[in-house]
């Protein structure tokens, strides 16, 4: 049994939740989002709680319903606080600046770095090192992020690099004489 499929999905007073057969949308504050759930799991409202049972007792059934809570909970957390992630720019004239909603960084290329900001993400970067990615979709935000930081990934030996907030880098030693 899953012990993240038992537990029921709280729906807030600020969030509309409709259920129309397996697809569930999340209409809140900050946007709105859709998600259809798998056809081996039933969704049920019941007033402000949304619970997701199995409806067939199979692997693939049990796997699915412990997904697809999450799923509609980071849905539901996501239209009502959104989601945020922090990306840092270490390194000797490694910088970062907004040209008008796309991302422009300077990475130790020979060229600045441009990324387009996806719909339904929005870039700021409050400090030169610094860049903040914010959206109501917790995936769109953790791959835009991703794919930042696979651009100039840190690397072992100085640190320099691109890295998630409060991540360590593990420093190797350098070449002894």
């Amino acid at each position: 049994m899953s012990r993240i499929g038992k537990k029921p999905v709280a729906i807030p007073a600020t969030v509309t939740l409709t259920v129309d057969g397996q697809t569930v949308s999340v209409k809140g504050p900050k946007g709105t989002l859709s998600f259809t759930v798998p056809e081996e799991v039933t969704v049920t409202r019941e007033g402000a709680e949304l619970t997701l049972t199995p409806s067939v007792d199979t692997q693939r059934a049990r796997g699915m319903w412990g997904l697809s809570r999450t799923l509609v909970a980071n849905m539901v957390h996501g239209v009502t606080d959104g989601y945020e992630e922090v990306l840092e720019l270490v390194g000797v004239g490694y910088r970062a600046a907004m040209k008008g909603s796309a991302l422009s960084m300077q990475l130790g290329f020979s060229h600045d770095v441009d990324i387009p900001a996806p719909s339904g993400v929005t870039f700021a970067v409050p400090k030169q090192t610094e860049v903040r990615i914010s959206g109501i979709d917790k995936q769109l935000v953790g791959e835009t992020a991703a794919r930042i930081r696979r651009i100039r990934p840190p690397e072992p030996y100085k640190g320099k690099g691109v890295r998630y907030q409060g991540e360590t880098v593990r420093r190797k030693e350098g070449k002894k004489k």
